[in-house]
């Protein structure tokens, strides 16, 4: 359902009204291209690769973003949500500035853990204020390593003004996986990124092969067990607890999914995205319903031994974000995250001295310019807002 005409024309607000030094409209769109994690403006001015043609965020996969009042009740927000299928909504206030986001984590955590009535609770009570944005000209790496080094999936890209849609971590990884599928090129892409590094460095660096052979191994061949220690900590629930008892997990271990069992056997596993979809859309109570009523049964799962990079094609190919982690007695050892994996990767490389991190960021930028240089999928891009947003530069 729309939230409103598609030709309504709303506002949206900066990041921080503290930060907005100026009226005037380039200086404004800077600003909001260096927006932070903490919805503040950086002082520093716009990167100049942004106007010398190279991959920005439009070249990144795009969705739609969904956009309703801020007054709106929760339930009417997750049916809206649910008919979408988006995990993630932006709201606006009463002047139709942008005021804030709020996920299907927000949901689980924020209202159903807390005991909150979703028909009496709206949406400006949960949500997070003034969320980062970037602009459609920013270079897709560093909207990615935002995205990553804030650990949020969601960022509002913003073009001429406007909100035009959201960008998906998830789905970015997703599809930069299905390009390098589709050219059957993914193994000699990744060959080609650390090789490129290493043939840049050759000039300016004593870049010694090991060094380079030392980021291929940390960055594509590790297993999941090591970023899986015996301290790790999974949440999990009877299949035989109620919906809210789950949710609660959800925030005790500040995670977005539990895994469910009974005793040592895994049954399945259970999101905030269900608890989005499966509960509070379809109108259900989180008190009286069964996990096991809701829940994924007999999910794929990997085991200590899969590598980072199978993980994440085994998410890609089911089309899933969660999976659990089975070790060698076939005990439940984690279950992890595509945003966990992603950050995990990056944080693999990173370390010691200043010429490996250079060097890691070199080849994780030339990974995703690998992937972006290749094809689409066959699927179209889904790449318009339902409902555009000014921003205040844009006001005449």
């Amino acid at each position: 359902m729309s939230a409103a005409a598609p030709s309504r024309r709303t506002r949206s607000r900066p990041p921080s009204a503290s930060s907005r030094k100026s009226e005037d409209p380039s200086a404004a769109a800077a600003a909001a291209a260096n927006g932070n994690g903490n919805g503040k403006v950086a002082s520093k001015p716009a990167s100049p690769h942004q106007l010398t043609g190279e991959r920005t965020v439009k070249k990144l996969r795009l969705s739609k973003a969904l956009t309703i009042p801020e007054g709106t009740t929760v339930s009417d927000a997750c049916r809206r949500m649910a008919a979408r299928r988006v995990d993630a909504v932006l709201l606006t206030d009463a002047q139709g500035l942008l005021s804030g986001i709020v996920t299907d984590k927000d949901i689980a955590t924020r209202v159903i853990a807390e005991g909150l009535q979703v028909e009496q609770t709206i949406m400006s009570k949960i949500m997070t204020h003034n969320p980062t944005y970037v602009m459609s000209d920013t270079l897709a790496i560093d909207a990615l390593q935002k995205m990553v080094q804030g650990k949020f999936r969601h960022l509002p890209v913003v073009e001429n003004g406007e909100v035009i849609a959201m960008l998906d971590i998830a789905r970015c990884l997703y599809d930069a996986i299905a390009r390098l599928e589709k050219a059957a090129e993914q193994g000699s892409a990744i060959a080609a990124a650390v090789e490129g590094v290493e043939r840049q460095l050759g000039g300016n660096f004593s870049a010694p092969s090991a060094l380079i052979e030392t980021l291929r191994e940390r960055m594509f061949k590790p297993s999941l067990s090591t970023i899986i220690t015996e301290n790790t900590k999974v949440a999990i629930v009877s299949p035989t607890d109620p919906v809210c008892v789950a949710a609660q997990k959800m925030r005790e271990f500040r995670v977005n999914s539990v895994v469910v069992s009974t005793g040592n056997t895994l049954q399945g596993i259970f999101t905030s995205k269900d608890v989005l979809m499966r509960v509070v859309a379809q109108n259900i109570s989180p008190e009286l319903t069964l996990v096991e009523k809701v829940m994924t049964a007999d999910p794929d799962c990997a085991t200590l031994d899969t590598t980072i990079l199978d993980a994440l094609h085994i998410m890609h190919d089911g089309k899933f974000l969660h999976i659990p982690v089975i070790d060698r007695d076939g005990q439940i050892a984690a279950c992890l995250d595509v945003l966990q994996l992603t950050h995990a990767t990056i944080q693999l490389v990173e370390g010691g001295n200043g010429t490996v991190n250079d060097v890691a960021n070199s080849v994780m930028q030339r990974f995703w310019d690998s992937a972006l240089a290749l094809e689409p999928p066959d699927e179209e891009f889904d790449s318009h807002s339902e409902v555009s947003l000014l921003l205040p530069s844009e006001l005449g």
